[in-house]
């Protein structure tokens, strides 16, 4: 890791990256000048399980997480979907605006550079249908997660899990209904070896597909199922 960093920091020096939302020099080897990186939605107060944003900051859980915890350990998502970091994401997403999704994975590994949680054996990025990867051309979840393991020499298995079933879009569907849309449409391709795995996503909204898919983790005998997603919506 070390040596990684110090190789980064002489290519940012070399070759300086420039701020993909103004255009002024970047820092730090990131494609974000210093004002727009202080103008990231910060996830700053959030459920210490599922990185929901919580507005009582005497509280640690949100109020579904109590209720029910979730099929997975724990959520990192350092920011909140909201502008300008929605911009960016919707770009990578939809406009295959491929310079966007490496810089969310750098923002995201700064956030995993942080963390305390035991590291993964194995990567698993959210799966497209194949209907919708020849659609859109690429998997922005397996984008994502293809320079983290690179970077924390961790194995990236994007072909453990699979969507079997082609679901309706999840963007106009509440959570209830994003449960039900998604049960049964993700299916394992070979056998769970691995005993910590970590889930990627760009986005998390109501935690529907990562639930479902950390419930057919753990059905399969993984015993720590973490999600690693660069932002979660302020609203589940």
């Amino acid at each position: 890791m070390k040596v990684y960093n110090c190789i980064n920091k002489i290519q940012s020096i070399l070759f300086p990256h420039y701020c993909l939302v103004c255009g002024e020099t970047g820092v730090d080897g990131l494609a974000l000048c210093q004002s727009c990186l202080d103008e990231l939605p910060v996830n700053h107060h959030c459920c210490s399980l599922c990185a929901l944003p919580l507005n009582d900051q005497e509280t640690t859980l949100c109020g579904r997480c109590i209720k029910q915890a979730p099929h997975f350990d724990h959520c990192l998502a350092p920011y909140r979907f909201a502008p300008p970091l929605d911009e960016l994401i919707n770009g990578f997403k939809f406009s295959a605006k491929l310079s966007y999704g490496s810089l969310l994975s750098s923002l995201l590994m700064q956030a995993l550079e942080k963390s305390q949680r035991p590291q993964p054996e194995l990567i698993i990025p959210v799966p497209l249908h194949p209907r919708r990867l020849r659609q859109r051309g690429y998997n922005q979840a397996l984008e994502l997660a293809k320079p983290l393991g690179k970077q924390l020499g961790i194995p990236v298995n994007p072909r453990l899990c699979q969507r079997h079933r082609d679901t309706a879009a999840q963007s106009h569907l509440n959570r209830k209904e994003r449960l039900k849309n998604l049960r049964g449409a993700f299916q394992l391709t070979g056998e769970i070896t691995a005993r910590r795995i970590a889930i990627v996503d760009d986005v998390v909204t109501t935690g529907s597909t990562v639930t479902e898919m950390a419930r057919l983790f753990k059905q399969a005998g993984a015993e720590q199922v973490d999600i690693w997603s660069i932002a979660r919506t302020p609203i589940d």
